[in-house]
């Protein structure tokens, strides 16, 4: 009796928890409240600096500096000049046989040819196998058309003791015309005149033209070495005696015709200011032939 009292006490204590489990379904799945969590509080973070490297462009190499080109030489110029006139004169056409006329004058430069710009040639002195004529030998003149140049010129400073305003270039045959007509016509004609001849002005010696610079004409002879034009007589007191203003005097222009009549045997051609417009300043000398002996006016 006593056991079935207790069996009964344990069985009615089980029914009474599941009633008590049965109506407290709730408090058996409800999640237990989460723990307060505390208010954010901002605070100051300190950073750890990093350093790093600047990257620069390198710098660029400056540009180096070209050298100044050297001056070109004496001798430089020499050989550019030779190769442009061998070029003009292989590109110019051969001309005919005995031809002596040239193109009009304005299709060729004229150049006087002066002994300062001409290689060549040695100390002054002697010259022609003639002690009276002093000058020096030039290298010979190749002339810039058909019919210029000389073959041997010598650029002549004085004759028979009479200077020359300048070194006139020629050939040995007028520079022994000239001679001539300073000792036999020039210096006596003048005599003691103003203490006697000094020297002579020569306006024109070796160029590279046509007569009187007429387009077309033949070559002149001062293109061959053959010719030179005379303008005044100095005297040894410094008094000068020009063919232009002279020639229109008394005195001097009688002395100005002997002188001018003089020329003619030494030299093959003898112009003054009576023989046309282009020689009224000046006498030109020249050693040209004609079949009817000299010409002179």
């Amino acid at each position: 009796m006593p056991r079935l009292t207790a069996l009964l006490l344990a069985l009615a204590t089980l029914v009474s928890a599941g009633s008590a489990a049965a109506y407290a379904p709730e408090r058996s799945v409800r999640p237990a409240p989460r723990e307060a969590v505390p208010a954010f509080t901002p605070r100051t973070v300190t950073v750890p600096v990093y350093y790093r490297a600047e990257i620069r462009p390198m710098p660029r190499p400056a540009a180096a500096t070209p050298a100044p080109a050297a001056a070109p030489s004496n001798a430089m110029r020499d050989v550019a000049r030779a190769s442009r006139l061998a070029v003009g004169r292989s590109l110019r056409p051969s001309g005919r046989p005995g031809e002596a006329r040239v193109q009009p004058a304005s299709a060729m430069r004229v150049v006087p040819q002066r002994p300062g710009g001409i290689s060549g040639g040695g100390k002054v002195g002697a010259i022609c196998g003639d002690r009276a004529i002093q000058g020096r030998a030039v290298a010979p003149i190749q002339g810039r058309v058909r019919g210029c140049g000389v073959d041997r010129p010598v650029a002549v400073t004085a004759v028979d003791g009479v200077r020359l305003s300048q070194a006139a270039v020629m050939d040995c045959g007028t520079a022994k015309a000239l001679k001539s007509w300073v000792r036999r016509g020039l210096k006596p004609e003048v005599g003691r005149l103003g203490g006697g001849v000094d020297r002579l002005q020569v306006a024109a010696h070796y160029v590279c033209r046509t007569r009187n610079h007429k387009p077309g004409a033949r070559i002149s002879e001062h293109g061959r070495g053959r010719a030179i034009d005379i303008s005044a007589i100095v005297l040894k007191n410094g008094a000068r005696i020009t063919v232009e203003q002279g020639w229109k005097r008394r005195a001097e222009g009688r002395l100005l015709r002997r002188v001018h009549k003089a020329a003619c045997g030494p030299f093959g051609t003898v112009l003054g200011p009576e023989a046309d417009r282009h020689h009224r300043d000046h006498f030109h000398f020249d050693t040209a032939r004609h079949r009817g002996g000299a010409y002179c006016r």
